[in-house]
């Protein structure tokens, strides 16, 4: 069985029917408020893309992409793993100006992923961009989106609060910024995980600060393909997540990568490779806006703001039959 925990006395929060009213509620609800507060375009993207274009997420080197042969076109396509590249191309190609920005629907298959209660093959998040200028690639810029993208998720709350009172989910508004290093300066023994526990534990609303580059202990403490963001310029958002007593985390971004941070990433990655493909030369060209970005999981956010045990009770997914097994006793009712 996958790892799954069950809370003790759990029980769902809202009956089936009434289960996906909310999940309309919260996800309409959140794109009027992101897209509002942040001055977000809605636009179309990609299920796949072209292998060859390097367009795609590699997440953490890793993952294995789904790849499928197209005769029509003489090549293979792969299902996006993330949006993080693409958005980019589509800021410039749509002509956005500085302060503009868009938002889509990603849905993608990640086939690699470990299932628990929080991961499933199948990722549904909004995907956003926005154009930012050079000096606006700096940490207070940063924090100041994060405060934006969390003053949206509490506005959401309140709003699935009145509509479902037996919700009422309360969130923190006053967000506790570390950095990775700091965090691992304070808590040394621990696994990146646990220090995340440990943190958001005591800072229900958290915000963990340059994720990627190796630590002073050598590692980093999280994976980050080193051609989207700036290892010294992107976060991780966190919730705590009461019915799991744990961290969530809710959308990783930053401030992307602009040429000289990916030629100094490309190397410390030993991803020299990627020069060559269409994307990586158009940025080390300086072709592309300097940009912010990032995504906002779709299932997660509907899970912290109804208090979900469970992914699968808002998204549907494959499971083991053992984990199906156990939430079925534990009165967890996968979709």
């Amino acid at each position: 069985m996958n790892k799954i925990i069950i809370p003790e006395g759990y029980k769902a929060p809202l009956d089936a029917y009434d289960m996906q009213r909310a999940i309309v509620c919260v996800k309409d609800t959140f794109q009027q408020e992101f897209s509002r507060i942040m001055n977000l375009k809605r636009v179309s993207a990609p299920l796949f893309v072209l292998g060859s274009s390097g367009i795609n997420d590699n997440l953490n080197g890793v993952e294995r992409p789904v790849e499928f042969d197209v005769p029509a076109v003489d090549a293979d396509a792969q299902v996006v793993q993330s949006l993080a590249k693409w958005k980019r191309l589509a800021l410039k190609r749509y002509a956005f100006k500085v302060g503009d920005g868009l938002y889509t629907d990603m849905n993608a298959i990640r086939r690699d992923e470990e299932l628990d209660n929080l991961h499933s093959i199948y990722v549904d998040q909004w995907d956003w961009e926005k154009i930012i200028t050079k000096e606006n690639r700096n940490i207070d810029f940063l924090k100041m989106i994060v405060r934006n993208i969390v003053r949206s998720i509490i506005a959401t709350s309140e709003i699935v609060n009145a509509c479902y009172p037996q919700l009422n989910t309360r969130l923190d508004r006053e967000v506790a910024f570390i950095t990775s290093q700091e965090l691992e300066d304070m808590y040394p023994t621990l696994s990146s995980h646990d220090r995340e526990n440990r943190f958001v534990k005591k800072h229900p609303t958290a915000c963990i600060l340059k994720i990627g580059g190796p630590l002073r202990s050598g590692k980093p403490h999280d994976g980050r393909s080193p051609d989207y963001d700036d290892w010294e310029l992107n976060c991780d958002i966190f919730f705590w997540h009461k019915t799991l007593n744990r961290a969530m985390e809710i959308s990783s971004m930053g401030i992307r990568v602009d040429s000289e941070a990916l030629d100094r990433q490309l190397t410390i990655a030993g991803c020299d490779d990627r020069r060559d493909l269409p994307f990586h030369k158009m940025l080390l060209a300086g072709e592309l806006p300097l940009t912010i970005g990032g995504g906002i999981g779709q299932s997660r956010l509907c899970m912290l703001l109804m208090g979900c045990a469970h992914i699968g009770e808002v998204q549907v997914s494959v499971w083991d039959y053992k984990t199906i097994e156990a939430c079925s006793r534990s009165g967890i009712n996968l979709r």
